[in-house]
């Protein structure tokens, strides 16, 4: 199906005329449900459903619309819902819009670009209340909700076949990470005797710090840097090569920030990525979140085993230090690690970094794969949203 071709056939030659939103559909506040009994009715919040309970707030199809917080989440509800003060529902006037419809055409919209928040992102209902939005033979219901109604069903056949692939890659890679944790722990466990134990602690095998942030009521120290900077929020189990932050050479100069070397394992102190690692694939230096390991000798300790080991140890610290608020250099320079010959250090790496590269990596193996589904699916519906425009809009 040529999709500008199957548009073109389908309205006809028809006129379509761009509406805002507030004239297809009233934009209507949520409520509190602290005091709303359990029950079997969705809760919706900007993050989707928060809870259940016995009563609803609309019982008819709407599309529900963040006011503030996760502003990209956009949820569709055919059935009752209550929905709280950080999300809007849509009371959708269905003799002019199908309101699947409204949903489909919603999720094509830069919400971001839309954004009043000072620090939290935050929609108004003035600025959606003014969204156009395309209605097909305006001067012909039955017509409009006819078209309208063939995209729904295509987008709705094209959702089914995207969920479907996403959940059997979905299963695939969650299958691939298991088999992945398994052989991982397999090689990383040791009996005991049989390999020598180090703490991080040891002064001679390894170097343990931690990182800084420049002054920031000091533009020379941010403005136009060039040296990468890492938060807390780099630290996810997996290999870091870039950074979204830069400082200046004065800013890592004037700051107890230091400029780490490739090779360098990192491990977020606190937050919500605690206890999570990275292994920097270049030179970056990071804020006073991030502590950083690093071997003294080669010859004795690899980084990337390192690495491997301190990941392999996230849901144990998750699980016995859940009540710190923070994990500590001095905590963390008595971490013990097993250190075998550096021949079988290498030898597990190389299967390690085999297994890392088909499940974690973005560029290959199953996540490029569904991260392609998604991206076809938007492709083909945002071409059968893509109706002539008055100049003004163009």
């Amino acid at each position: 199906m040529r999709t500008p071709d199957f548009l073109e056939k389908l309205i006809d030659g028809a006129e379509v005329e761009w509406k805002p939103l507030g004239e297809v559909a009233k934009i209507k506040h949520g409520k509190d449900w602290k005091n709303l009994n359990p029950g079997e009715i969705p809760v919706y919040g900007s993050g989707g459903i928060m809870g259940y309970v016995d009563t609803f707030s609309h019982d008819r199809p709407s599309v529900l619309i963040p006011r503030k917080g996760s502003i990209t989440n956009i949820f569709y509800a055919d059935s009752p819902f209550w929905n709280v003060d950080t999300i809007y529902y849509t009371d959708i006037d269905d003799t002019k819009i199908i309101p699947k419809y409204l949903y489909y055409f919603v999720t094509t919209i830069d919400m971001m670009a839309l954004d009043t928040g000072s620090g939290r992102p935050s929609l108004t209902q003035a600025i959606l209340n003014k969204i156009p939005i395309p209605i097909p033979c305006p001067d012909d219901l039955e017509k409009s909700l006819r078209i309208q109604g063939e995209i729904v069903r295509i987008l709705d056949a094209f959702t089914e076949l995207t969920t479907e692939l996403t959940t059997e890659l979905t299963t695939e890679l969650t299958s691939r990470k298991k088999q992945y944790n398994y052989y991982r722990d397999k090689l990383l466990t040791f009996d005991e005797g049989d390999v020598e134990w180090k703490t991080l602690g040891e002064v001679a095998l390894f170097e343990v710090g931690s990182g800084g942030t420049p002054s920031k009521s000091k533009p020379e120290y941010w403005d136009q840097g060039n040296v990468p900077w890492l938060k807390s929020e780099s630290c996810k189990n997996a290999s870091v090569y870039t950074a979204s932050h830069f400082i200046t050479e004065l800013g890592l100069q004037k700051s107890s920030a230091k400029l780490l070397e490739r090779g360098t394992t990192l491990i977020a102190l606190v937050g919500a990525t605690i206890f999570k690692t990275a292994f920097l694939e270049f030179s970056a230096c990071t804020n006073q979140n991030i502590a950083h390991i690093k071997s003294k000798n080669p010859d004795l300790v690899s980084d990337k085993f390192v690495y491997y080991y301190i990941t392999s140890l996230y849901e144990k610290l998750k699980s016995e230090m859940q009540n710190y608020g923070m994990l500590n250099l001095t905590t963390l320079r008595q971490f013990e690690i097993p250190i075998p010959p550096i021949s079988q250090q290498v030898r597990i790496v190389a299967i390690l970094d085999k297994f890392d590269a088909l499940t974690n990596s973005i560029s290959e193996g199953l996540p490029r794969e569904i991260e392609l589904r998604q991206k076809q699916y938007e492709y083909y519906r945002d071409l059968l949203f893509n109706f002539p425009k008055p100049e003004a809009m163009a």
